[in-house]
């Protein structure tokens, strides 16, 4: 028997390559080539004749011709899920979903199913856990589990036959990295296998019109374990965020043919699962007595769901050389270009000062209208005095020391009275027409105005 051929994928960019090297020729990525068995020629191969019947399949139509309907959804029976979904499944939908491990993502997926599987005809297939582990873990949950389906199976070609006998309208592959082909010489895992078997379910979705929900292991980075084409083949895309030492889990939506992209659903595990959080504002909002130096209230947009994050800040005198800068939950190139705007637009420096930046209840704030948040909240810690009871604010600072409008600026401030905040320090952009009931806007267009505006309030 002649001896199997080895070559080396990148997991990056799915470049191969004849012998390893410790950086990708192709995308330049360090240490991402992976060692995988050539297939034997011929094997899982298209003849000619075929290649051009299939290519004669699809008709060529106008773009005008083609009409445009509404995908129809149906819920999961979780509300906070369904808005990361962007309003609930789609049939012939692929989704993935990754998370560091013990987060959630089969707890949720489990409970999901079972809500489904009352009135529709559902397939779990578990290829980590055995189906004692799982019905334990349903028993523990306290789920409905009399019409939920199970298969403890790792073979593509097996699953791909349960699919085709039982014809399931929604299937979760729990994971992706566990299955194998045949067609495939490669161990689970592997580059080619995970390319294959994603391409596989998701050919399978288009044609019979099931929704398949794939869990995705991810790297130590947090990125999702595998080639990059798995993101690209699926029509879904989420993560899950924040600590496994924390009761709170965040899901967000990093791409969705069918909705949204950056949805933010909030989660709360409990004993019987997780629980979605009706008012995620309140989490990231620290409780205090009183006033507190180096803390502000911002108003973020994640999708189309405005929350109130609590911006922190401390700053405090440097013993080192070099003064430190540390930033969770905001970018960290972002607060040192701040702070060079803080003093040169300002007048206050901060040089020799050690400053900490915490967004509070572990999110992650990506847009750049945590800016002047982030400024205030290190004035007011400089100062060692609070800012005013019930101040909210939000907007991009620019190098020119200019104040930016956000986004949907008017669906923040309505968000931020509901919630009993009176005063808003937004841009000059961001006013709205009408007269918000119960607050006092405070618009700015520089950085330095609004610190003057905010010592008027004091």
């Amino acid at each position: 028997m002649a001896k199997a051929r080895t070559s080396y994928v990148c997991s990056e960019c799915g470049a191969v390559a004849s012998r390893w090297s410790g950086q990708c020729p192709d995308c330049k990525a360090w240490n991402t080539m992976v060692e995988t068995v050539q297939d034997a020629p011929g094997v899982n191969r298209m003849s000619q004749t075929a290649h051009k019947a299939l290519a004669q399949t699809a008709p060529v139509l106008s773009l005008r011709d083609i009409e445009a309907l509404d995908v129809p959804r149906f819920g999961t029976g979780i509300e906070e899920f369904d808005r990361v979904l962007g309003g609930g499944l789609v049939a012939g939908g692929v989704v993935l979903i990754g998370g560091d491990p013990g987060i959630g993502k089969s707890t949720l997926l489990l409970q999901a199913l079972a809500n489904l599987a009352a009135t529709r005809n559902t397939l779990y297939v578990s290829g980590e856990e055995s189906g004692a582990q799982i019905a334990l873990r349903a028993r523990r949950l306290s789920v409905d589990s009399a019409e939920l389906k199970l298969q403890a199976e790792i073979q593509l070609e097996k699953i791909l036959g349960t699919l085709a006998d039982l014809k399931p309208e929604v299937a979760v592959i729990d994971s992706i990295q566990t299955l194998y082909s045949d067609a495939l010489t490669s161990a689970p895992g592997s580059v080619a296998q995970v390319r294959e078997c994603a391409a596989q379910l998701t050919r399978v979705a288009k044609q019979t019109g099931v929704t398949i929900i794939l869990v995705g292991h991810v790297t130590k980075e947090g990125a999702l374990a595998g080639p990059r084409v798995l993101e690209h083949i699926v029509d879904t895309v989420l993560y899950f965020e924040g600590d496994t030492q924390s009761s709170f889990r965040l899901v967000r939506a990093i791409k969705n043919r069918f909705g949204a992209v950056n949805e933010l659903g909030v989660f709360a595990m409990t004993e019987k699962g997780l629980k979605g959080v009706s008012n995620p504002s309140a989490l990231f909002l620290s409780q205090h007595d009183s006033q507190v130096p180096g803390s502000c209230v911002m108003v973020t947009q994640e999708g189309t769901r405005p929350l109130l994050v609590e911006i922190q800040a401390l700053v405090d005198a440097s013993h080192l050389p070099n003064a430190r800068r540390l930033s969770v939950g905001l970018e960290q190139n972002r607060l040192a270009m701040l702070l060079a705007v803080l003093h040169r637009h300002a007048g206050i420096a901060a040089f020799d000062q050690d400053v900490f930046i915490n967004a509070v209840g572990g999110v992650k704030i990506t847009e750049p209208a945590a800016d002047l948040a982030v400024l205030l909240a290190i004035n007011s810690s400089m100062r060692n005095k609070p800012l005013p009871r019930g101040l909210v604010v939000f907007g991009e600072v620019g190098l020119a020391g200019e104040i930016r409008p956000a986004p949907r600026g008017q669906e923040r401030l309505r968000e931020a009275a509901k919630l009993g905040f009176s005063i808003a320090v937004i841009p000059k952009a961001n006013v709205p027409k009408q007269k918000i009931e119960g607050m006092t806007i405070v618009a700015v267009e520089r950085i330095d105005e609004a610190f003057t505006k905010l010592r008027e309030l004091d």
